[in-house]
């Protein structure tokens, strides 16, 4: 026998006898890649181009009243002492024009970050402004508020202007030979997948433990409420009972199992388009909740909508 067929042989004999990794190793390491492989950073700048403008909409009813709002104009909790979680830190009303100055410091560090300009120092600014809004007013602090306070400041640490801005657009001009990125570190993106993943869970676990089971008309009465509109007027007398209950168990398998659904390949896009119209009849039908809807849509769309439908939009090949 030859000396490299003998070689060969016993590389092949060291092979065999080699113990495989054991299958955590294999789930450990698959689950380190997925979390900092790399990640489209078109679904980045999408969420960076979505999310302020859904916050901003959300905020302008607030916005135009400043200083009733957090100025020294309109009505505001005293200060009810520490250790009261419904006031964490307690904050004076401003002076008027300073609660005036915040407010187009909001609208146009929101907007430049829309736009990826000047992002290093509109994206940390509009991160600040809203953590002090929802600590300001916490009787004007909503899910938006603190689920997009806590969105902006995620965007502030993450490249999200490296494509689709104008930063990236003068960026490009000076340096015509250095080729845009099309991808980035998986962090980037996935903090923001897994935080819409476990608020639908969340929010499925809480209706489980909740009335869902044991009603079958729990969506049929909120069309009732103080948040009605025309549409959900219309919906209500004219969708059949048996098809609300249906609804109902249909949002509560969508939101329950949104992990599974959207983790697995061949139940994403079906899910994605499912969730789109649960958020469409949330906004519709619920008044001033169309502006949460709005914010759950745009990250829906940007984290799990499919990748070349936004380097398209966007224009990044």
């Amino acid at each position: 026998m030859g000396r490299q067929a003998r070689e060969k042989r016993q590389r092949h004999e060291r092979a065999r006898l080699t113990p495989s990794p054991p299958t955590s190793w294999h789930l450990g390491q698959r689950l380190a890649s997925w979390l900092w492989g790399p990640a489209p950073i078109a679904r980045l700048a999408a969420i960076r181009i979505l999310v302020p403008l859904a916050i901003l909409g959300f905020l302008s009813s607030r916005l135009v009243h400043a200083d009733d709002w957090i100025g020294s104009a309109g009505f505001h909790v005293p200060n009810v002492g520490g250790g009261d979680y419904r006031q964490p830190l307690y904050l004076p009303a401003l002076p008027n024009g300073v609660a005036w100055t915040l407010a187009g410091l909001a609208l146009v560090s929101g907007m430049a970050l829309s736009a990826g300009a000047f992002t290093r120092v509109a994206n940390p600014l509009f991160a600040a402004l809203l953590v002090y809004f929802a600590l300001a007013d916490r009787l004007a602090a909503f899910t938006v508020s603190k689920l997009g306070a806590a969105l902006v400041v995620a965007l502030a640490f993450t490249p999200s202007a490296a494509r689709a801005s104008l930063d990236a657009l003068r960026f490009r001009r000076a340096n015509p030979d250095t080729p845009p990125p099309t991808e980035v570190t998986g962090g980037n993106v996935r903090f923001f997948q897994l935080t819409l993943a476990v608020m639908y869970a969340g929010t499925g676990v809480s209706k489980l433990l909740g009335d869902w089971l044991t009603r079958s008309d729990v969506i049929y009465t909120n069309l009732h409420d103080s948040y009605q509109t025309t549409f959900s007027y219309l919906l209500a007398a004219h969708v059949p009972g048996w098809a609300w209950t249906a609804f109902q168990w249909l949002v509560l398998t969508l939101e329950t199992g949104a992990p599974l659904w959207l983790a697995l390949p061949f139940t994403r896009r079906p899910a994605v388009a499912l969730l789109l119209g649960m958020h469409a009849i949330i906004g519709l039908g619920f008044g001033p909740v169309i502006w949460f809807a709005l914010l759950m849509a745009s990250l829906l769309l940007a984290c799990f909508a499919p990748r070349h439908w936004l380097e398209r939009a966007l224009r990044i090949s």
